[in-house]
């Protein structure tokens, strides 16, 4: 990996960890806050590309695990990897890969709509997918339960991928960190 890429993964994985200074929404039904990192999880994967945005929360992921307070409340440690909003957190690294592999495919046509899309896929899917899942299964509930609870996330998650699709458009038109590989450069 060259110098510049592993700026750019670095650069990204402290936007998410900066991201978690801003205080969490704790509600009293569920014990996952509602934070600002997975806009984060959109803009890594959505301005790095698949394989550096995955990269970079990975990078994040190990930080928590090995206790960094980067989460948002200051939290850190492998316990809140293991406790209920760790498939949350494990999600952003697939995530972050999904909304990547997605723009990175769609790069030449790409739009704010189709990001904004994306990050629906990658951002709020995919991580919710494995969130709930986690979710449902180290607090005893049933699948539909815990997805039921996560329906208060959306509204917010697809604010944050807007924002995030917005700023990845304009960083394409204006200083693009992902470069479409022509089919010729590849063979």
């Amino acid at each position: 990996m060259k110098l510049k890429d592993m700026m750019y993964v670095s650069l990204l994985t402290a936007i998410v960890a900066a991201l978690g200074l801003l205080p969490p929404i704790v509600l009293p039904f569920t014990p996952v806050p509602i934070t600002a990192q997975s806009l984060g999880v959109m803009l890594a994967g959505a301005i790095l590309g698949a394989r550096r945005g995955c990269m970079s929360l990975l990078i994040f992921v190990l930080l928590v695990a090995i206790g960094a307070p980067i989460l948002s409340g200051g939290r850190g440690g492998f316990g809140v990897i293991v406790g209920p909003s760790g498939g949350y957190i494990i999600g952003y690294i697939i995530g972050a890969f999904i909304v990547g592999l997605l723009v990175e495919k769609f790069w030449n046509s790409l739009t704010t709509l189709k990001i904004f899309l994306f990050n629906i896929v990658g951002g709020i899917f995919v991580v919710y997918l494995l969130g709930v899942s986690y979710y449902a299964h180290v607090s005893n509930l049933n699948i539909g339960e815990a997805a039921i609870s996560a329906l208060v996330y959306i509204p917010g998650d697809l604010i944050k991928a807007l924002v995030a699709a917005v700023i990845a458009m304009k960083m394409k038109k204006s200083y693009p960190l992902i470069q479409k590989v022509n089919k010729k450069e590849a063979a």
